[in-house]
């Protein structure tokens, strides 16, 4: 079967709402076993604060990569920026903040192809769900390795830990 032609472009405002919808779909896809329904409902309901919160992100410089299916639907997105880190120790300069890609598109590439939008080869931190092996799996592929640092996550996530993962120089 061949593989869709994936278009990957830096979003601009006006593609947050359909990105939004296209993160909530792939979040159902990889956490339902994971999250109750009622975390996607919670998500749903803050998708305007999101829309607003997002736009000014963008609107004051923030990179935010989508990709499109040939028929203009998002199927995926990726976005990073200084590394925010709380304790600093990795000492690393960027971040890979998300990447979330439909089931749909799984194993066609574009995930690569989004996270070389994001980051590139730069060196860069991030946090997985430790219970993600495809995640983790698709991370290690491209140089990243976990360094030890495990957290529990709060709120509507309570209950499951992240993990951070890095890739160094060279």
């Amino acid at each position: 079967m061949p593989t869709p032609d994936y278009r990957v472009r830096r979003a601009t405002g006006d593609d947050v709402p359909a990105t939004l919808d296209m993160k909530l779909a792939a979040w159902r896809e990889t956490y339902a076993t994971q999250r109750p329904a009622s975390f996607f409902a919670a998500e749903a309901a803050r998708r305007k604060q999101q829309i607003d919160w997002w736009a000014r992100g963008l609107a004051a410089g923030a990179e935010l990569w989508i990709a499109e299916d040939p028929s203009g639907r998002i199927v995926g997105c990726a976005g990073a920026g200084p590394a925010q880190d709380d304790d600093g120790d990795a000492n690393l300069p960027f971040e890979l903040q998300m990447l979330y890609v439909l089931e749909q598109a799984h194993g066609t590439g574009l995930g690569e192809r989004l996270l070389d939008a994001a980051i590139g080869s730069k060196p860069a931190l991030l946090w997985v769900l430790e219970d993600s092996p495809r995640a983790r799996a698709f991370f290690h592929k491209h140089g990243f390795a976990p360094d030890g640092r495990r957290e529990p996550l709060t709120g509507l996530w309570a209950g499951l830990h992240e993990i951070r993962m890095v890739r160094r120089a060279g």
